[in-house]
């Protein structure tokens, strides 16, 4: 078992000469492309043409091109510092740009079929293994812009965007917070004062506060610049709303998306509760915000690391032995990088692609959340590696059906994790996940809330001031913390460091997988063989909507039911933890 990543599978280092052989391979057969099918118009008329189009339109998914993006991305995660990669990353995203455009008119000219024949091609038996391709893309053409006016939203993106984000990441991930002696960077302080007893938890937390506070105005500035960026784009393409664009991109439908946030808003009182029991478990008047997180108690046993992967293996197997297999080659193959570093970035991630190896980023410390992340990630992996079975157009997977993925086998891992602890931990253990239930379906939809409301109010008011967006968010989190917490004007400005909050409205998905995940482990713990159901789903990748993806599992997400039953299954465990409490 290997535990550092091993890029070499990549390249030899950043002046490794295949970096430009792949880049020159890629520009050279884009350019072919383009001269093609610039001059060749059949396929827009003919169905036997258009299959051999879109074959060739699919070969530029598997070019080598991407492989140096992923590679420079992870020596970014690796080392923050890492400017030569960071540099490379800018340079290698406008090259890719560029390539896009050179393509751009492909789609384009699909999106302007008359609707009778786009009809005849869905049809047509050539067309089958695109179909559900095309009917995304004909559905979404309304919204198309000319060629020229697409090729400036691209070629702007990263500078009106995503160097906008990255410099506040950069400058967070620089910054440190003085505690007993010594100075932490940010990101271990924020992930550290939860744990701590309550005095030091306060005082660390007031310390991260002090740096979200100094370094609010390139935020502020930051935010503004890109929901103004983003109210432009909307303006361009006739969005109505500022969430539309994510929803539709995620390929889910508009209506079951409100009618989730709507249904998760109707039921803060399930919030409000948890949060009363565990302000009386920790035997506190008030909660603050640092309190949010911070533990009832610790489940006495260490959870290494070697015990970690032995516990989700064995889950994994249970499930497939597929999945335990993929689990294995992973960690074997040096595709996971587990323990935190100097430098290294916070948090977790899976990252894949077309004829990309899946790589997991770790932040392990020994204990039980750690292990329901690395449930979580593989869990990302095992999704990502099955969809592979799929052709190239079709080997992602929209975010809905991913954060789904990655929740189903969580909390498989924690059920196994519950019923392995003792008597005494078991109540820990149940505040702990009914805690990681609220705060990825209350909390998450609290941010949707934010944004949806930043959105209007940048539209509104041209600018808003840091003190008016850190009032924004402590709006949409007392709406759902309730009155067991104390929330300072100064609390708000943690809106400087939620990266979700800058990737537009993303953040309904986790809500909306995890809601999902508890309605299929409800079908799996009444039938075992209904995991070649999941295993359908999984292996779906981006061949279907998430709604027929869902609904070959027996799942219509387009009624509330099914959120509400998965809100109702967080009231019970609710309800179990206000009797252990007595």
């Amino acid at each position: 078992m290997k535990t550092i990543w091993d890029l070499s599978v990549f390249y030899k280092g950043l002046d490794d000469p295949r970096i430009e052989r792949d880049q020159k391979s890629a520009d050279k057969a884009v350019a072919a492309f383009a001269k093609k099918y610039r001059k060749d118009k059949r396929h827009l008329k003919n169905a036997k043409a258009l299959a051999l189009a879109l074959k060739d339109f699919e070969k530029l998914i598997e070019l080598p091109d991407s492989h140096a993006m992923y590679y420079a991305s992870y020596r970014k995660a690796l080392d923050v510092e890492d400017k030569a990669a960071e540099a490379l990353l800018a340079k290698l995203g406008e090259r890719g740009t560029k390539r896009g455009n050179q393509a751009l008119f492909f789609a384009l000219e699909l999106g302007k079929i008359p609707k009778a024949l786009q009809k005849k091609f869905l049809a047509a038996k050539e067309l089958a293994p695109y179909r559900y391709w095309l009917t995304q893309l004909f559905e979404n053409a309304k919204y198309d812009l000319s060629e020229p006016e697409e090729k400036i939203l691209s070629l702007k993106s990263d500078v009106s965007h995503g160097r906008w984000v990255q410099a506040t990441e950069n400058i967070l991930n620089k910054e440190s917070v003085p505690f007993e002696g010594r100075q932490l960077p940010l990101p271990e302080a924020e992930g550290k004062y939860a744990t701590l007893p309550i005095a030091k938890r306060r005082a660390l937390y007031k310390g991260v506060r002090s740096v979200y506070e100094r370094t609010a105005d390139i935020a502020e500035s930051e935010l503004n610049a890109v929901y103004t960026d983003k109210k432009i784009d909307d303006e361009l393409r006739g969005m109505k709303e500022p969430y539309e664009a994510t929803i539709r991109g995620y390929q889910n439908d508009v209506k079951s998306v409100l009618a989730l946030v709507e249904a998760v808003n109707r039921s803060t009182a399930i919030a409000h509760r948890f949060y009363s029991v565990k302000k009386k478990l920790l035997g506190l008047d008030t909660l603050t915000y640092a309190d949010r997180s911070a533990p009832i108690g610790k489940i006495k046993a260490k959870i290494p690391f070697e015990k970690a992967t032995s516990t989700v293996r064995a889950v994994f197997a249970d499930l497939s032995p597929e999945y335990a297999s993929i689990f294995d080659r992973l960690l074997a193959s040096g595709q996971v990088d587990v323990f935190p570093k100097k430098g290294k970035t916070g948090g977790a991630f899976c990252s894949s692609g077309v004829g990309q190896p899946t790589f997991v980023l770790l932040n392990q410390v020994d204990d039980s959340h750690s292990l329901r992340t690395l449930a979580h990630e593989m869990g990302h992996a095992v999704h990502a590696e099955r969809a592979k079975t799929q052709r190239p157009l079709y080997q992602g997977h929209p975010i809905s059906t991913a954060e789904t993925a990655s929740t189903f086998f969580e909390t498989a891992a924690l059920h196994r994790l519950i019923e392995g602890l003792p008597e005494e931990d078991r109540l820990v253990a149940l505040h702990d996940a009914v805690q990681d239930d609220i705060a990825t379906v209350f909390r998450q939809i609290a941010f949707f809330n934010f944004e949806r409301e930043l959105h209007k109010t940048v539209r509104a008011d041209g600018y808003v001031p840091k003190e008016r967006i850190a009032a924004l968010m402590n709006e949409a989190m007392a709406a759902y913390l309730g009155k067991a917490f104390t929330l300072l004007p100064e609390d708000g400005y943690f809106f400087v460091t939620v990266s979700h909050v800058r990737n537009f409205f993303y953040v309904y998905s986790y809500a909306y997988g995890q809601l999902i995940s508890k309605a299929l482990h409800r079908k799996l713990a009444k039938d075992a063989r209904y995991i070649e159901k999941v295993d359908g789903f999984l292996s779906a990748g981006e061949s279907k909507s998430p709604y027929d993806i869902f609904k070959a599992c027996g799942i219509d997400t387009k009624k509330p039911a099914v959120f509400l039953e998965g809100l109702k299954a967080i009231e019970a465990d609710v309800a179990e933890l206000e009797k252990l409490a007595k």
